[in-house]
């Protein structure tokens, strides 16, 4: 696969089991967005560094944002990445002679602790993460950004905060792209974070497109090693069609499709998957007749196949055609489950105790509010039920989670991690959610390209 850490992700996503999720991963280099709703969304072409691939994959956005991106100020704008600092040197704060990336603006403000992260920087790797360098390197920064800029001066904090906002922006985009670009509303979603830095940058995306829950698993910092764990085998198979879709030509798909389906289905036994383990799915390749955007429909051979298509080109594009239907090609997906998933627990009716003390309190910085006093949880001594409320920092062995003011994280009885956003703050977000859609609805509809 050419997206595995994004792809095995997506496999742990189903762990969180909402109807509708965004899949967030946010690691060193580059932001992957997924959507999963009960099924895999699948492209069947794609072009990935200029080199267009014929090949199914899932469907899985990525921009060059990461932890590990650079900040640049450049013409009056601050400006994230694509350029990358890498492992080596990595961020200024890796203490190797780095350069300044998203993980130094985090540091900076507050946001990940240097006494949490073990000793392993530094030219010899047995020095802890370096604050310091950090701060002197936002410092000559700002210093040059407030003698370019001839806008007020900015303190080092606002800068970083300025560098986290790009960044934020930037991966809302091929969120955005996965949502409203094909008809749906990101707003409906759950937000389900994972990557070494998504815990980090959940809060501000899910408000920025006015999400009301994120979901961070107990294993988000390495759900994609889960997800290899859970990944499925899939055999697929295709064959071109190139016929108008017709009642009459129903009959002889079906039989083509059921030769493909045995086929792909006998190559998973030969590989030890149990009848009880395989599942199939059929779908047609349908486009309007003069046009040249084909769209993969399931078809469950009891179902009317134009309808389906009719339904899903309406969604995306805004408009049908009154023009015949033709088939280019059948395709059938064979999957073998290869692991069950966990069953969900369930929180008992005992009293939930009161929150522990907090490790430490620390100084972090929020957009509008400035430097604000927050306490740091461990997250293996919380307990199921227990609820926290925004700033709080929750911190276990592979990630760290920030919880902004306006949010409310709740322990789940699987010791992961649900936030929801507090109700002032929710009918904010619904105002200015209810704003940008009236504004895109004026917009011109994106029309398919015909004939």
């Amino acid at each position: 696969d050419l997206s595995n850490g994004a792809s095995n992700g997506r496999q742990g996503n189903q762990v969180t089991r909402p109807l509708q999720i965004i899949g967030f991963d946010m690691g060193g280099t580059s932001t992957d967005v997924s959507r999963y709703a009960g099924s895999y969304e699948h492209v069947f072409e794609s072009t990935t560094a200029g080199v267009t691939i014929q090949a199914p994959q899932l469907d899985i956005n990525t921009v060059a944002a990461g932890g590990g991106s650079r900040l640049f100020y450049r013409n009056g704008l601050f400006v994230v990445g694509p350029e990358s600092c890498r492992a080596h040197p990595g961020p200024v704060c890796y203490k190797k002679a780095g350069h300044l990336a998203i993980t130094d603006a985090n540091l900076q403000l507050g946001r990940i602790l240097p006494e949490m992260f073990p000793k392993i920087f530094g030219p010899k790797e047995n020095e802890p993460l370096d604050a310091a360098g950090t701060n002197a390197a936002f410092a000559s920064l700002t210093s040059d950004i407030n003698e370019q800029s001839g806008q007020p001066s900015k303190s080092i904090d606002e800068v970083a905060m300025g560098f986290i906002r790009v960044a934020n922006e930037t991966m809302c985009r091929p969120i955005r792209a996965l949502t409203q670009m094909k008809g749906y509303d990101a707003a409906a979603h759950v937000l389900a974070c994972f990557g070494g830095a998504g815990g980090q940058h959940a809060c501000a995306i899910a408000t920025a497109l006015g999400m009301k829950t994120i979901f961070v698993h107990r294993y988000a910092g390495i759900l994609s090693a889960v997800g290899i764990h859970l990944a499925d085998i899939v055999q697929e198979a295709q064959e071109p069609a190139a016929a108008e879709l017709e009642q009459q030509q129903l009959s002889g798909l079906r039989g083509r499709l059921d030769g493909l389906a045995a086929a792909a289905v006998d190559s998973l036994r030969q590989q030890g998957f149990k009848d009880q383990q395989i599942s199939t799915e059929r779908f047609l390749n349908l486009r309007y007749a003069g046009t040249d955007v084909a769209v993969m429909t399931p078809w469950n051979t009891d179902s009317d196949p134009a309808a389906a298509f009719a339904a899903v080109y309406q969604r995306e594009f805004g408009f049908v055609l009154n023009r015949p239907v033709v088939v280019d090609d059948i395709r059938i997906r064979a999957t073998g489950r290869a692991a069950d998933l966990p069953e969900v627990a369930v929180l008992s009716d005992q009293v939930i105790p009161a929150l522990p003390e907090p490790a430490l309190v620390t100084s972090t910085y929020f957009d509008g509010l400035g430097r604000t006093q927050t306490p740091v949880f461990m997250l293996d001594q919380l307990q199921g039920g227990q609820k926290l409320s925004g700033p709080a920092l929750l911190i276990d062995n592979i990630s760290t989670i920030l919880i902004e003011p306006g949010w409310i994280a709740t322990i789940t009885a699987d010791h992961n991690v649900r936030m929801d956003v507090q109700q002032q703050q929710q009918q904010q977000q619904a105002v200015e959610h209810q704003q940008t859609m009236e504004l895109q609805q004026q917009a011109p509809q994106s029309l398919a390209p015909v004939g």
